[in-house]
């Protein structure tokens, strides 16, 4: 395992892993984190969180105890990938530019919205053509949203938008996290973080 860097204002160590069946695995040691999570995005890149006080080797058994998990999840991400039309970069360049211009027509309005409806605040809001997560939320409650957002149903665009709302209350994935945004979505949220798991940001 290489050195640990600090990455963010919340001092999150970013290390990268090499493992013998899934090779390169970034690995994230966050004050943040409540639980080990593993995730896997559309390139296939694997992500391993824990928390502070996890130690690293607790870790690795738990990503060792999901290698077949992980695995199949690269399947399933692969066959979706070659399933799409492929596209020229000019077609890339004008797809995203396209969505862009119907992100920031969208994105800015139904954040206000929805923050209005909820009673929560927060600071600024930037779309940004991020590729790794639907939106992030920083330690002075500004809101990231990725412009792919408006690639998603309605709904679960409005559920991406309700949860980063919830972090300028919780900066974490506390149970008081997850219960505030159960409420914000009328109990639904299992439901909605299952289907957008069914999504991936094609880029």
């Amino acid at each position: 395992m290489t050195g640990w860097r600090c990455r963010s204002c919340w001092c999150a160590e970013v290390a990268e892993f090499v493992h013998p069946r899934l090779g390169p695995v970034e690995v994230v040691r966050s004050p943040r984190a409540r639980r080990i999570t593993l995730s896997v995005r559309a390139s296939g890149t694997v992500r391993l969180s824990h928390p502070w006080h996890t130690a690293r080797a607790r870790a690795l058994e738990f990503l060792d105890s999901r290698v077949e998990w992980v695995m199949a999840a690269r399947e399933r991400m692969a066959r979706r990938q070659a399933a799409l039309p492929r596209m020229s970069p000019e077609e890339e360049r004008a797809r995203i530019e396209e969505l862009r211009r119907a992100a920031k027509a969208d994105l800015p309005a139904r954040t206000e919205r929805i923050a209005a409806q909820l009673g929560l605040r927060y600071g600024r809001l930037t779309i940004r053509a991020a590729r790794t997560k639907w939106g992030s939320c920083t330690s002075r409650n500004d809101l990231s949203l990725s412009l792919f957002l408006m690639t998603l149903p309605e709904h679960l665009r409005d559920y991406v938008i309700v949860h980063e709302l919830c972090h300028t209350v919780h900066h974490d994935h506390s149970p008081q996290f997850h219960a505030l945004v159960d409420r914000c979505v009328g109990g639904r949220e299992k439901a909605l973080a299952r289907e957008l798991r069914g999504y991936t940001i094609r880029g």
